[in-house]
């Protein structure tokens, strides 16, 4: 066998070949070929990015055609920063940078580094999830963003780059399901709305607090009239049950609604 290449075996009896390296007393896995001078080459440059300190994060693209990207970055910090990652991470001072592609660079905090040193974020239709005990969630969830929930509307990245997921940049506009902040006059407001057939207003308040109390209630009164629908309904942890119970009791929702809701009802009887 060639330097670096291990014969290996499907459960079919296929066979291929791996590569592997070592490197400051590891052995790296760097993927496997079809043939065994793939696996090889694959080797080689390796071993070449290893030692060659030149080769950087600024103009590795072109020098490498048969290990993986991914890979490609994994050496690289293991290189540079002493740590080996089975993810493509790469630490800078005070905050890493997960390379999801060569053009596309999150940057995260470094409290962050060993859930995604352990867990692989994925992209599909512009969403960013990872997969945790079976299920997929959305990295946005980290950060208390709800599912579903709009950039600019209900959230923002405090300096515009919206590939930069460091807690300081990250700020949430409307913490709750069915509320929306908006200024009047120069005074913050919050609208409360409901999705039935079309949205409706439940109704303006002063608090999101109160909002979110509104839009709960409303989705109390949708089950009532007989709409059976997976409504989102919202938490709201910094009140006690008491002063829930209170607000809950007195909150006022829009006419509009509730004769939307007789309407339903009818229609059900």
């Amino acid at each position: 066998m060639l330097p670096g290449v291990y014969l290996a075996k499907q459960k079919n009896g296929t066979i291929y070949y791996r590569s592997n390296i070592n490197f400051s007393n590891k052995h790296i896995s760097l993927g496997s070929f079809s043939t065994e001078e793939d696996a090889h080459a694959a080797y080689l440059e390796a071993s070449v990015l290893l030692a060659d300190t030149s080769i950087d994060l600024t103009n590795y693209l072109s020098r490498f055609s048969l290990l993986s990207h991914d890979k490609v970055i994994v050496l690289l910090n293991f290189r540079d920063n002493h740590l080996y990652f089975k993810n493509p991470i790469y630490l800078r001072k005070g905050y890493f940078s997960y390379y999801l592609s060569a053009n596309l660079e999150l940057k995260f905090d470094i409290d962050d580094l060993f859930y995604y040193a352990s867990h692989k974020i994925q992209r599909r239709q512009g969403h960013l999830f990872v997969n945790d005990y079976g299920m997929q969630y959305s990295i946005l969830s980290r950060y208390g963003i709800r599912p579903y929930a709009v950039a600019n509307r209900d959230y923002q990245f405090a300096n515009g780059d919206d590939t930069d997921f460091r807690y300081s940049n990250l700020v949430i506009i409307n913490h709750y399901h069915g509320v929306l902040q908006y200024q009047k006059k120069g005074i913050t407001k919050y609208r409360a709305v409901i999705h039935i057939n079309g949205n409706f207003i439940i109704g303006t308040y002063s608090s999101e607090e109160k909002a979110a109390i509104a839009y709960n209630k409303a989705v109390d009164l949708a089950k009532n009239a007989g709409i059976n629908r997976n409504f989102p309904e919202n938490y709201i942890d910094t009140l006690s049950p008491k002063d829930y119970a209170d607000i809950y009791t007195k909150i006022k929702v829009s006419k509009r609604y509730l004769e939307y809701l007789k309407t339903a009802i009818a229609s059900f009887s």
